[in-house]
Parts: C-alpha cells; sequence; structure tokens
C-alpha cells in the first residue's frame, strides 16, 4: 500500500470536506440529510481550522482519509467509502496517537462500526452523553486509550 500521511492545511480544505461528507453519508445512517447539509459549511468553514490535520494520500497525492486532533483528542477522522477496509484509519489514528499524543475520543453510539473500531484499537469507554457536540440527540461515547502497563 503505497501512502503518505502528511499535515495538510487550508488549501486542502475542499478535498475534506467532500472526504467528510462521504465517509458520514456512509456511516452515519441515523442522521438525517438536512442534517449533513446543515453541519458541512461549518466543518467546511470553522472544524477544519480548529484541529491539526493528518491526512493520507494514495499513490497518485489524492486524499483518501484524514484525521483532527485537538489537545490529545481526536476530533475528526474519516475515510473516503471508496478506500475503507485498506487499513488506512488505523494507519492514520496509530499516526496521531504517536505524533500528536492523542489518547480520548467521542463517538456516535449510533455508529457501531466505529465504535467497534476505536475499541478493537485500544480504546475503552469512559462515559456517554445524551446529545452530540451540536446539542442534539445523538448520543455521543466518550473512550480514552487504554494505556498498557
Amino acid at each position: 500500500m503505497n501512502h503518505d500521511i502528511a499535515p495538510v492545511g487550508a488549501e486542502h480544505f475542499d478535498r475534506l470536506t467532500e472526504v467528510w461528507e462521504a465517509a458520514v453519508r456512509a456511516t452515519h445512517d441515523f442522521l438525517p440529510a438536512g442534517y449533513i447539509e446543515r453541519l458541512r459549511p461549518q466543518v467546511r468553514d470553522q472544524y477544519l481550522g480548529f484541529v491539526q490535520l493528518r491526512a493520507w494520500r494514495d499513490a497518485h497525492g489524492v486524499i483518501q482519509g484524514f484525521a483532527g486532533v485537538h489537545e490529545g483528542k481526536l476530533e475528526m477522522l474519516f475515510i473516503d467509502p471508496a478506500s475503507r477496509g485498506q487499513g488506512i484509519g488505523k494507519a492514520l489514528l496509530a499516526q496521531v496517537i504517536d505524533e500528536l499524543g492523542v489518547h480520548e475520543v467521542d463517538v456516535n453510539e449510533q455508529n457501531p462500526q466505529a465504535v467497534g473500531f476505536y475499541l478493537s484499537q485500544g480504546f475503552v469507554q469512559v462515559g456517554r452523553s445524551p446529545l452530540d457536540g451540536q446539542g442534539d440527540p445523538y448520543p455521543l461515547l466518550h473512550l480514552a486509550l487504554q494505556r498498557s502497563a
């Protein structure tokens, strides 16, 4: 698997937003379409600029996935649906744990694939909120990286 994981900036926000939207539509079937439409400009114009970004590029230099981190918390991890199942998420997660000190993440309870992914990568549930970050009724599980002794 030829790839490159590197920091990216505002010049890549359009592609990152495309990946975000495609990934959310593929994995968050509990969200109404209007919710995604409402969130898209916030992701593009606010959220991406708030986090440290690392993107996974394929052999042609096309971004196929990305992670966004703020103060040790993984705020975003999205993979283009056409590239899922190739280890991109694991590679990005390992990179941001190592490089940016990620030790916690919130994940939608109604997204069992994501919950299972993080649990398989050494995270454990440490809490739950009934509302998402927008104050909407999409419960979040709070996960923390289980440190090996």
